[in-house]
This record gives C-alpha cells, structure tokens and sequence, in this order.
C-alpha cells in the first residue's frame, strides 16, 4: 500500500470506484488475479484480450498465450467478477511487428526474443494506446516486476520471487509507459500465492498451466515457422571448423543457434564442439571447441536507458547485466557510444552471448532494471 493515504492501492489520487483500470488479460491465472483482485477493490476494471493470430487454428493449440481458449477463459473470468471485457483483433500488427521480424531475424543468423518485441510494440504501444482511448487512469498486466515510486519518479525492479522474474523482458519498458502501467503481482513472494488468490476468487483458470512456449510456436518448432513463412529459408549447406574445413553438411542456418552443441551430426570426433558462429551468406555453420564461445565484449544498440542522467554523457558505469533470460546477472563495465549504442564489458567472459538476445542493465545493488539493449554482432 502506498504511504500517501490521499493515494489508493495504485497510487493515485482518487477512490478506487473512481479509477478505470484496463487490465491486459492473456487468458492465464497472472492477468487474470490481478483483474480479480482490482475489482474485488473496487477498481473500475475494463479487461482488454488480444487476439494476435488466427482464433480458429489457435482452438487446438494448448499452451499458447493468446489462443482461442485463452480468450474464452479470460472472458469466463470477466463474467465471474462482473466487469467488461473485450477481444481486439491485432493479428495485423502483430505480423507486422512481431513475427516477421522473428522471421527475418532466424534468417539473418540471430536469436531473436520476440515477447520482448511483442511488449515494446504490441501490448506497451497500441494496448496503451486503446487503454488511454477508453479514458482509463492506469493499464495493469500479470507480469512480475515492480514498479516502485523513487526520487525522480517511477522505477521498475525485479520481482520479489527470482524465480518468476520477468524483468529481462520488459528492459525496453519506457519512463513515459512507466508512468501508465502497474504490475500488482510484482510483490508475491510465489506463484503458489498467486494461485491462492485465484482459488480465493472462484476463477475458472486458478489451476491452469502456465505457458511455456512462444505463443506463436507453441509446439517449439522454430524452423517449422519460419519454414512456412519464409518458405525456401531452410536451404542446406556446411557444417565447418574455425579454419573452413567441412565437418559435414546441415539443412538449414535456421535450425541452429550460437552454443549449440546437441543435433549437429558430427560424431566420432574426440571433443565435443559447438556452434560457435552463423555465416549466412555462405550458409555455414561454423564450429569449435567450447572455449571459442567465450566473450567479454558485446556491443549493443537500440538501448533503453532508465536511470538517471543523460546515458550518452553519462560515461562508463558500473552494472550488472543479463545476456540471456535464463543466465544470471553478471558484474560488467557499461560503455555508452551514443544515445542508442554500448558497449558491455564483461568482468568474467560468457558463453551464452548471441545477436538477437537482449542485454539487459540492472543496479550493483538492490533490485533496480536500468534498462538495456539488443545484442547485434557477433563477438
């Protein structure tokens, strides 16, 4: 609860009654309880559900985040709590913002994280949007990350629960979007409590399995995708060594990612290798012994930056940083070039660094995201 008491539970100067809330609402138990609870309070909920494919190939789809029985069960939550709730087609701008640059990213050699992208241009952008359309105070989403009030205005942290932090994906979170958004569930120590307050509820969705996959890939078949939206992409070639000799052959760039190690059809060899690099224009997966993955160096663009400051004119800071989702924060030099380019340097050199993943900034200490930026060369 806010320390103001002119303040209700979402920081704002006005009874809850009096506040429109419009609530992201993916169908699963996350969004869900956080609209649950917002209208137990009170709050004048609007629940808003995406459609971001297509809703008939997306019925037999289980695990995917926007399918059509996410959209049934968030609209199933809506009628439990009496509020409205409406379904937005943003199949369109989806395709154009989110999956054909996935697409084009596989094809270019990167990694991409498209649910990055999904809330940089999607649910943080034209969601915003439509929530301010509908005159509403404040947009509220499930995911698990704080926003906490700081000496200079809104900050975002990490979720109390490092399991089911969130923060890498939302790096690209601006202060302006900052000022809108809520994340009531950043605070939950776990998602058995979660749960709980689902059950407490009465909702229909307190039992249903998290998702797991992209949710536009929901079997995990990356290649299979691309395959059928850039069709011809998956041509074969080289599989080579560091000095260009043939190990043997592949059958696509597209289905291979920089550390590799698994799936590359060249055994019999005395140590194991990985792939270490993707040559596109030759169509070469290139491989080497482990210690080639290691870096220290990763030069960054499109940064994002939520600290203090000017970050051009800001020299070099020390950080921590996260190259991948699943990789802990690591101590790191922060070299800015411009207002959109960095470099990171990194104290202890890293495997897991790849083009298309994200870097993402956090304090030395405490729980504060900073910000961060893309990865967008090799070492």
């Amino acid at each position: 609860m806010p320390l103001d008491p002119a303040l209700n539970s979402l920081g704002l100067p006005k009874a809850p009654a009096d506040t429109r809330v419009v609530v992201a609402m993916s169908g699963g138990v996350d969004s869900s309880v956080v609209a649950a609870e917002l209208a137990a309070e009170g709050y004048d909920v609007v629940g808003v559900t995406l459609q971001l494919y297509d809703h008939g190939a997306a019925l037999a789809k289980k695990g995917a985040c926007c399918a059509g029985r996410d959209i049934h069960d968030a609209r199933r939550v809506a009628e439990t709590m009496g509020f409205p709730h409406y379904v937005l087609d943003y199949e369109s701008v989806f395709r154009e913002a989110v999956i054909d640059e996935f697409a084009d990213s596989y094809l270019a050699g990167a990694t991409p994280v498209p649910c990055i992208r999904c809330n940089e241009r999607v649910k943080f952008k034209d969601l915003m949007q439509t929530a301010r359309d509908l005159d509403a105070d404040c947009m509220a989403t499930g995911h698990y990350i704080q926003r906490k009030m700081g000496l200079h205005g809104p900050e975002l942290h990490r979720a109390a629960d490092p399991a089911r932090d969130q923060s890498y994906f939302l790096f690209s979170t601006t202060p302006e979007q900052l000022d809108f958004l809520r994340f009531p569930l950043g605070h939950l120590a776990s998602k058995a409590e979660t749960r709980a307050l689902a059950a407490r509820h009465g909702l229909p969705v307190a039992d249903k399995p998290d998702s797991q996959d992209i949710c536009f890939v929901p079997s995990g078949n990356y290649a299979a995708v691309i395959e059928k939206l850039r069709p011809g992409a998956a041509e074969p070639g080289e599989i080579v060594d560091a000095s260009g000799t043939v190990l043997g052959t592949h059958r696509g760039v597209i289905h291979y990612t920089i550390g590799q190690r698994r799936g590359l059809g060249i055994g019999g060899l005395a140590d194991p290798l990985y792939v270490v690099r993707l040559d596109v224009d030759r169509r070469q997966v290139v491989v080497g012994p482990k210690e080639m993955l290691a870096t220290r160096h990763v030069p960054l663009r499109e940064i994002n930056w939520l600290g203090e400051g000017d970050f051009a004119a800001g020299g070099t800071r020390e950080v921590l940083v996260k190259v991948r989702s699943t990789k802990p924060a690591m101590p790191a030099l922060l070299r800015p070039l411009s207002a959109t380019e960095a470099e990171v340097e990194l104290l202890a050199p890293e495997e897991g660094v790849s083009p298309g993943q994200a870097c993402v900034f956090y304090a030395p200490e405490g729980s504060r995201v900073l910000g961060g930026g893309w990865i967008w060369r090799g070492r």
